[in-house]
């Protein structure tokens, strides 16, 4: 990414989470000294960006610990929370590795109706295709005609071939093929759409578990990843998806989407504290460039609002 490239994301990131970062700044910001009453307000506000107790919890101890009684300015207040929250989101800051010398990398991607999944698997080719790798999509998800068409679209906009059939085809046996396909044209990367499917649905749990089970038949060290696509609107509610999702298909990296339509920005700290997943991604609009790879050091200066000059 350019440093032109690199400032218009950082511009649309602050921009996507400012519902976030305004909510964070309201009410406690007010308060220059940081007595008892200022913590727990502050405390209040992480939990209600959906930070989850944990988190909020060791941020306020964290920054009472050093400026306690202490008279804060705002920024200086942002400041001291996203050096409590950086060290939260550092671990989960991994770099999408592709084994270019087994191909296909294969890369399963599942997630709930409407967490933005068949937009992302599109955006995400163009990514890859940016590093001059060879992408395939596959239209797996062959319940909705309108999710085989969308991913059309999206292939001819990255230039990537995509492998579909008619609406209501086998899912397992398209996956099948797909991996077939990907071999035989030396693809580097392989990414599989599956229908979107609630969590608490066990049939079409079951028939994801069928994918990856049809898909080894093919590659038995496949699929290489498991993306799981969450909506961070959701809330807390994106915890259980990632435990149960984790169960079928062993989720080895998440991708976040539609952060500029909430103000629950805090979703990525406790998913961080409390998985540990790689956020491989994230999505902050419906434009191709609008989803970029997770840094957690702008994460966070934006998801509190921290001026540019700030902190530096």
């Amino acid at each position: 990414m350019t440093e032109t490239d690199q400032k218009g994301w950082m511009s649309r990131l602050k921009e996507g989470l400012s519902k976030s970062s305004d909510k964070l700044t309201g009410g406690v910001f007010t308060k220059k000294k940081l007595d008892e009453e200022a913590l727990e307000d502050l405390e209040d506000t992480l939990i209600m960006s959906d930070m989850g107790l944990e988190s909020a919890a060791k941020i306020v101890k964290g920054i009472a610990k050093t400026r306690f009684g202490k008279d804060l300015s705002d920024q200086e207040l942002k400041a001291a929370i996203a050096e409590e929250i950086e060290p939260i989101l550092e671990p989960v800051n991994t770099e999408w590795e592709i084994n270019v010398h087994h191909k296909p990398h294969v890369v399963l991607v599942c997630g709930v109706n409407g967490s933005g999944k068949t937009t992302s698997i599109g955006k995400i080719a163009g990514l890859f295709k940016q590093q001059d790798l060879k992408v395939m999509l596959a239209a797996g998800d062959t319940f909705r005609a309108a999710a085989v068409e969308q991913l059309k679209v999206w292939g001819e906009r990255a230039g990537v071939p995509v492998v579909a059939k008619e609406t209501g085809a086998d899912a397992p046996a398209l996956a099948f093929d797909a991996v077939k396909e990907a071999q035989k044209q030396e693809i580097d990367v392989l990414l599989i759409d599956t229908a979107g499917r609630l969590q608490n649905k066990s049939h079409l749990m079951d028939e994801l578990e069928k994918i990856v089970r049809v898909i080894k038949k093919v590659d038995e060290s496949a699929p290489h990843d498991t993306i799981l696509v969450l909506d961070a609107g959701v809330g807390q509610n994106a915890h259980s998806q990632v435990e149960l999702f984790d169960k079928v298909t062993n989720v080895t990296g998440i991708i976040l989407t539609k952060l500029d339509g909430t103000a629950k920005g805090g979703i990525a700290v406790s998913l961080a504290e409390k998985f540990n997943k790689p956020i491989f991604a994230i999505g902050v609009g419906e434009g191709a460039e609008d989803l970029q790879p997770f840094d957690a050091k702008d994460y966070t200066r934006a998801l509190v609002g921290l001026n540019e000059e700030a902190g530096e």
